[in-house]
């Protein structure tokens, strides 16, 4: 069964430059996933949504950008569900970096 992550990354940026310092730093979330990639990247008004593609799965991902938060969305495929607990420990120690 597929795994779902949601965490949230507190941030005092304003939704402007949240979204473009998530938009600068998009590529870095390949880093959550041993030899991942980050592909189809695109943004529908304040969400970016794109895919990281390791070990032949891939994982959808949603970023929601708000005026003092980021709610990461990381849909995880089967295979990729019993390494929900550390994917989602390495992406709250990633995100508030990518916000500084």
């Amino acid at each position: 069964m597929s795994e779902t992550i949601t965490t949230h990354i507190a941030h005092q940026l304003g939704r402007e430059e949240a979204k473009a310092r998530v938009a600068k730093g998009m590529d870095s979330f390949a880093d959550l996933v041993p030899g991942g990639v980050v592909s189809e990247k695109r943004w529908e008004e304040d969400t970016a949504h794109f895919t990281v593609e390791a070990m032949g799965q891939r994982l959808a991902c949603r970023l929601d950008v708000l005026d003092d938060d980021v709610v990461a969305t990381f849909e995880l495929p089967k295979m990729l569900a019993p390494f929900a607990g550390a994917i989602k420990r390495k992406l709250e120690k990633h995100g508030p970096k990518l916000l500084r």
